[in-house]
């Protein structure tokens, strides 16, 4: 444990700003560009960004356009639209829809083992 308290050590409640991070963008009007708002695995709205393009390609795909945003900006922006969440680095958990998806009768719940995994993300 450290005896002295510098100034510049942020508390572990407050946030500390990412950095600038790669935000998905889809097309507006004319010109412009409107940010892309995800939901949580519990439905909660949350806005997100990304350190890398690999990262943002490898989780939205290679065609997806993106705008670079500090995450205070980004908190800003999407605070008003009711996403005061961000989120960094996600992950989806959704097979890639490559093929069509056929029906199959639901497992009972009895049935159904739990299956550990990522946590989604979905697009709004």
């Amino acid at each position: 444990m450290c005896l002295f308290r510098y100034e510049d050590d942020p508390e572990p409640e407050e946030r500390v700003p990412a950095g600038l991070l790669y935000v998905p963008v889809r097309p507006g009007r004319g010109a412009e560009a409107v940010i892309r708002l995800f939901r949580t695995p519990l439905g909660v709205r949350t806005a997100v960004g990304f350190t890398s393009t690999d990262r943002l390609a490898a989780t939205l795909g290679e065609g997806q356009r993106s705008i670079r945003l500090s995450e205070t900006v980004l908190r800003e922006l999407c605070e008003p639209l009711g996403a005061g969440l961000v989120t960094v680095d996600p992950t989806l958990s959704a097979a890639p829809a490559t093929a069509p998806v056929t029906a199959a009768p639901a497992p009972a719940a009895a049935d159904a083992p739990l299956q550990p995994g990522r946590l989604p993300v979905r697009a709004v």
